[in-house]
């Protein structure tokens, strides 16, 4: 088994950043658990990349790039040769994106 390092893009970064910003005006426990449950939800990642679907609004169906969802918010990831990606995170409510 090959363990991969998870890379988190600038876009991914500042998207978490404000889902936990929002969540904390409400409740900063709350905001940490699930900052904190992504985090490790993508971590898991490393050693088995492939658990998750291939993300189903991808144009191209490149089964390279996969999704999967975690307190409302869809984590977008990309597996390349060297490292997982974390590409885009958005809250479930929001309109996908093409890509």
């Amino acid at each position: 088994m090959v363990i991969k390092k998870i890379v988190w893009d600038k876009l991914a970064k500042s998207s978490l950043k404000e889902a936990y910003d929002y969540i904390k005006n409400d409740s900063l426990l709350q905001a940490e658990k699930v900052k904190e449950e992504i985090i490790a939800a993508s971590r898991k990642l490393a050693s088995n990349p492939e658990m998750h679907a291939p993300d189903k609004y991808r144009k191209d169906k490149d089964v390279r790039f996969r999704a999967f969802t975690k307190h409302n918010y869809r984590i977008s990831y990309f597996i390349a040769e060297d490292a997982i990606r974390i590409i885009r995170l958005r809250h479930v409510k929001q309109e996908p994106k093409e890509y």
